[in-house]
């Protein structure tokens, strides 16, 4: 639905408009404050969606530290697939899951290292990330 969103509707084109460049996208009349509040709003809304799941799922909400795992899993799950690649983060997402799972059947406390060596590893091999595209930065 996030990549349908981004990429099918009016606001969606007009939220690619204003992450490509803000002062153009504003001189063709799209209203940059409206886009970035709802970007934001999406954002939280997600976050907020994925919060209550993982909160019922497993109901540690004792713990102060709730969310530091799935945040950095869901970090280096777009990493992987590549920053600002939906599809790719989706993969990304798919491969650090299967990974874990096998990782978690050899040694239980091998899954939540697997994460940080998957991470090494794209970072060494490919830094743009599987589908992610290596773009010079021009100075």
């Amino acid at each position: 639905l996030l990549f349908w969103f981004v990429n099918k509707t009016l606001m969606g084109k007009q939220m690619r408009a204003v992450s490509s460049d803000k002062s153009a996208a504003s001189l063709m009349g799209i209203n940059i404050d409206i886009v970035i509040s709802t970007a934001f709003i999406v954002g939280a809304a997600l976050a907020g969606a994925g919060g209550i799941l993982y909160g019922t799922t497993y109901g540690m909400l004792a713990a102060p530290y709730l969310g530091i795992w799935p945040g950095m899993k869901a970090f280096i799950a777009a990493v992987l697939g590549g920053i600002g690649n939906i599809p790719g983060a989706v993969l990304g997402a798919y491969i650090m899951g299967i990974s874990e799972a096998f990782a978690t059947s050899v040694d239980s406390n091998l899954g939540f290292g697997i994460a940080f060596a998957i991470l090494i590893v794209i970072l060494l091999v490919r830094p743009s990330g599987l589908l992610g595209k290596f773009i010079p930065e021009k100075v």
